[in-house]
């Protein structure tokens, strides 16, 4: 019998399923013993952010579970599905390390086979923000990330709160369903210079990747605006588009929403604790995202920060 480990203990063994029957023996047998199981789903090219979250939920659970699968659906006809960095070995190291105990791979024939004509789609969450600018993303995710809670069964699910807007779609995907998971979310893990850690960070120049603080900047400058009195939704989504105008980068959104709703504060309503500030912005060919609740202390940078 395997014992329950966490991070802070040694390493587990990671166990290996690459089919839905492979990983539904190994989750099935540990539901029968009463494990907890703790679910991180990862498109792979996995860095210290899906480290954070595959520790947090080894802290919470008896057995973690992630999974790598690049899910094509939720790309676009122009996006990059051919580019996404695949390290698949890198990614069992890192999970091993932060307590994982079973990595879970399929292929998208296995995930939608032919005659595959199912999907979920949550209504109002995934309109604005990124969905705006990417048709048919959030189908795509709500419906894999549905069937990968079927497929693993876990009693906890674990997501960035880096991508706040999949995070709160999931959230409600979860609570609509009547799904029987928890789902967490995790503080956004950073660089030392500010930049939200992301697996296209890796298509980033060396120059591209200086200017690509500009997201972060911004969002720090705002709250320290908001901190300060200044509670215009405008006003401060003026001063994150000034940091990214003076970086060169190409903005796809600068949005003051609320963070439950995700829409866009009533005319005349100041920013609040629970307001959210969610940036999308193109660097050379690369789109980064970010946000930050203002209610939430940010993170000082400690490096290379800029002017």
């Amino acid at each position: 019998m395997l014992a329950a480990m966490s991070h802070a203990a040694a390493s587990p063994a990671l166990l290996r399923a690459s089919s839905i029957p492979a990983i539904r023996a190994v989750t099935d047998a540990w539901r029968r013993e009463g494990r907890t199981i703790g679910f991180v789903p990862t498109m792979g090219a996995l860095h210290r952010g899906h480290g954070a979250l595959v520790a947090a939920a080894a802290r919470a659970c008896d057995r973690v579970v992630a999974s790598v699968f690049v899910n094509p659906t939720q790309f676009g006809p122009a996006e990059d599905l051919s580019r996404y960095p695949r390290d698949l070995e890198g990614d069992a190291r890192l999970l091993a390390e932060h307590g994982c105990h079973a990595l879970f791979t399929t292929t998208p024939e296995e995930m939608y086979p032919p005659g595959f004509a199912t999907w979920v789609t949550v209504d109002g969450l995934t309109e604005g923000l990124c969905g705006a600018s990417r048709p048919g993303h959030f189908r795509g995710v709500t419906t894999v990330v549905a069937k990968l809670l079927a497929i693993v069964g876990p009693t906890d699910a674990y997501f960035g709160e880096k991508d706040r807007q999949q995070l709160q779609v999931l959230r409600r995907l979860v609570l609509d369903l009547d799904l029987p998971v928890r789902v967490h979310g995790c503080p956004t893990v950073r660089e030392p210079d500010g930049l939200a850690l992301s697996s296209r960070n890796a298509y980033l120049a060396p120059e591209e990747r200086l200017r690509a603080r500009a997201l972060s900047q911004g969002l720090r400058d705002a709250r320290a605006a908001w901190s300060g009195g200044l509670t215009d939704p405008a006003a401060l989504a003026a001063l994150v588009r000034g940091r990214l105008d003076a970086a060169g980068a190409a903005v796809d959104y600068v949005e003051v929403v609320d963070l439950a709703t995700l829409r866009p504060l009533p005319p005349g309503a100041p920013a609040g604790e629970d307001t959210l500030i969610a940036v999308a912005a193109r660097v050379g060919a690369t789109r980064l995202i970010d946000n930050h609740r203002l209610g939430d202390p940010f993170p000082r940078a400690t490096a290379g920060e800029g002017p």
